[in-house]
């Protein structure tokens, strides 16, 4: 239930070639408090609830609880959360030994690319693609709750 994951900018669409599934995902937040996140995920045609704890000092390490809901029940629960829904493409990447989530964000975050990488440590080693850019573990605004707040086109 502790998810360790890093987060980077991506720097080039070479991605999207590379990528094995792509899927869409329009989510929102009943709560985005930064002590405690719950989000409603439509994921393709299956929903999600997740709740969020508050990340560790360096930003890898978080508490996350998820569970796969109704698509039907998600859509509903969409209609009670907060304005601004995320929308966006998400692209698995098999990278040697890991898998990386390239989200290509839409509407009001347009123009937003960013790639996770899920670990078992926090100091787990990993190759890094030529398409991964800059780091932004830990930088709130590159939260997804932080946003449907103050999203990217508004920076």
């Amino acid at each position: 239930m502790i998810e360790i994951e890093r987060k980077f900018l991506v720097n080039s669409s070479i991605y999207k070639s590379a990528a094995f599934q792509k899927l869409k995902i329009r989510q929102g937040y009943l709560n985005s408090n930064p002590e405690r996140s719950v989000r409603i995920r439509i994921q393709d045609e299956l929903g999600f609830i997740t709740i969020k704890g508050k990340a560790n000092k360096s930003g890898v390490e978080r508490f996350e609880w998820e569970k796969e809901i109704p698509a039907a029940e998600a859509t509903i629960l969409l209609n009670l959360c907060e304005p601004s829904l995320i929308e966006k493409s998400r692209f698995l990447v098999k990278f040697e030994n890991h898998i990386f989530e390239v989200d290509e964000f839409s509407g009001e975050n347009q123009g937003l690319i960013m790639a996770e990488i899920e670990l078992r440590s926090e100091d787990e080693k990993f190759s890094k693609p030529d398409w991964l850019g800059r780091e932004v573990t830990g930088d709130v605004r590159y939260y997804n709750s932080h946003l449907s707040k103050m999203p990217f086109t508004k920076w």
